[in-house]
């Protein structure tokens, strides 16, 4: 599977403003990481298949993990969606 999903500039640019500060050490490259939980998602894949141009899995796994405790992805969503004006509820199938 080399079909690989990549977040543009400009889709990293509207993200941007919704991801955490880091405190201490940087966190490894956001763009690589959210392009491979992304790619993970979308293609229902384990975590442990994840393409090593992603960069190690458990890296995926354990940001999607805290940024999902912290509720990051749902203001992403909301943010994105309130851009766009609409006023009705998006919904995204986990199926």
């Amino acid at each position: 599977m080399r079909d690989l999903f990549w977040l543009t500039d400009e889709q990293m640019a509207k993200l941007v403003s919704f991801f955490p500060k880091s405190h201490g050490k940087p966190r490894v490259d956001d763009k690589r990481v959210l392009s491979g939980i992304v790619f993970i998602n979308r293609n229902g894949l384990r975590w442990r298949d994840a393409p090593s141009d992603y960069g190690p899995h458990k890296t995926l796994y354990s940001r999607w993990k805290r940024w999902r405790e912290k509720g990051i992805f749902a203001r992403m969503m909301a943010g994105l969606a309130a851009g766009h004006g609409e006023k009705k509820t998006v919904m995204i199938p986990s199926h």
